[in-house]
């Protein structure tokens, strides 16, 4: 595959980096201006392309690449005709779990709140044969939490000789993916252990609902909604499925667009309902209201570990954070100083351009930075390719500034001060100092054989 991120020599196009660049980073390329889109090969039935994502042969099997062709709206209605005819002892559980920087999506197309647009889509859902609708911020509150934790750790065990710094943040698959199948050492060991929120959301309906319904983890369909493509491949990670069980956290993904269309097809007629709730009495409490965290268009990892540091380390408490932008608006700093002596010094890098200026400035020693929060979309998650698409295949602005909007005015909820996060920590998890907390982190491979040469797209 030629892949139009990637600077590797297999690759027919370069990306620049800071030193190379004098356009902004929302230039469209020459190819993109002359409508031109490559070639590209279809995987299977699925109308999904490896395009937009940092995946390419290096980065994807010919294996994995059936295993990602399989994961479609075909796979899911699979499960659900399967509910309908077998005997009930042959039955799957089918819980769907939506990420929050799908709902704005979700609430533009359909002019609605995001509360109500989250009803709208759980009583949809339900209507097809869906038991459990979850909402996947639980899930992102212990990766945040957990990756706040190992950045005071790393902080505190820094030396020259063995440098823990800077952390980069390990949430977005597509990122992590080409860490770990392209860049390998000395990239991978800055990535922050703290699995990713889908991740973990897979061990919590696998491990802690699974158990407390008395089932086995195979007899739970689990669906991610996400707006990114990148999930997908996510799903695959070696690694998901827990040392007690084979099943995988994800069976499925489906992106926010794939469901849009399910719905504009669909002439079922459903009454809006309630997301289930994770705690210990499933179906006594409904979560009512939509929240989020506090990033412009992502989990905000970085400013909840930027103030948590502050405080552990420097017991300053830091109320609202000023970002400066740095060569383009995907890339801006956040700085906590003291008597002119800089303290902390934060970094978000959105979309591959910076992501190379990352790398290459990490690689030369010349990087200023304790933390990054990186994502492999420009935007960040709110424009990940799996929502938000013109006919054209671009991104519609339009919308997007819409969704942004809705998304900036849902209502901030610190991850330290969810009462379900604490009760899970505990029932779960035995507490958030015992040995089970390993549950929520993971460890990173290098890269590989190289995988099979295959023309795939996304």
């Amino acid at each position: 595959m030629k892949c139009e991120h990637c600077t590797r020599k297999e690759c027919s196009k370069k990306t620049k980096t800071d030193d190379q660049e004098n356009a902004s980073a929302d230039a469209p390329s020459p190819a993109q201006e002359n409508g031109e889109k490559g070639e590209f090969h279809k995987l299977a039935d699925a109308k999904i392309f490896l395009s937009d994502c940092l995946a390419c042969d290096s980065c994807v099997t010919a294996e994995e690449g059936v295993q990602v062709s399989q994961q479609n709206a075909k796979d899911f209605f699979r499960v659900l005709n399967l509910n309908k005819k077998c005997d009930a002892s042959q039955h799957k559980v089918l819980a769907v779990s939506v990420c929050p920087q799908s709902l704005p999506y979700f609430a533009a197309k359909f002019s609605l709140s995001v509360t109500d647009a989250s009803r709208r889509l759980c009583g949809f859902l339900k209507s097809l044969g869906v038991h459990y609708v979850f909402d996947m911020t639980i899930a992102a509150d212990f990766s945040i939490l957990e990756s706040q934790k190992e950045f005071v750790r790393r902080y505190r065990q820094h030396r020259e000789e063995e440098p823990r710094l800077p952390m980069l943040t390990s949430a977005c698959p597509g990122w992590v993916r080409y860490a770990e199948r392209v860049l390998g050492h000395p990239i991978t060991p800055h990535l922050c252990t703290a699995k990713s929120p889908q991740q973990i959301m897979g061990s919590l309906v696998k491990d802690y609902f699974a158990r407390r319904q008395n089932l086995s983890p195979d007899k739970i369909f689990h669906v991610i909604v996400a707006p990114c493509y990148d999930k997908k491949l996510e799903a695959l990670r070696e690694d998901v499925p827990t040392a007690l069980h084979s099943s995988r956290g994800a069976d499925c993904v489906l992106t926010s667009g794939e469901i849009v269309q399910l719905m504009e097809q669909s002439d079922l007629s459903a009454d809006d309902a309630l997301v289930d709730t994770l705690l210990t009495r499933f179906g006594d409490v409904k979560e009512e209201e939509v929240r989020r965290h506090e990033g412009a268009s992502s989990d905000g990892y970085l400013a909840h570990i930027f103030r948590h540091a502050a405080k552990e380390l420097f017991n300053e408490d830091v109320g609202a954070l000023t970002y400066r932008s740095l060569r383009n608006k995907d890339f801006q700093e956040v700085t906590l100083e003291r008597d002119g002596e800089v303290l902390l010094r934060f970094a978000a890098a959105y979309g591959f351009r910076n992501i190379q200026n990352v790398v290459l400035k990490l690689k030369r020693g010349k990087f200023p930075y304790h933390f990054v929060e990186v994502l492999a979309c420009a935007g960040g998650c709110l424009s990940g390719r799996g929502q938000a698409q013109a006919e054209d295949g671009r991104a519609d602005r339009a919308l997007l500034r819409q969704m942004e909007g809705i998304y900036a005015a849902i209502p901030v909820r610190p991850p330290e001060t969810s009462a379900h996060v604490q009760e899970l920590y505990q029932e779960w998890l035995g507490g958030a100092d015992s040995p089970r907390p390993r549950a929520l982190h993971t460890a990173y491979q290098g890269p590989g054989q190289s995988a099979s040469s295959r023309d795939i797209k996304w």
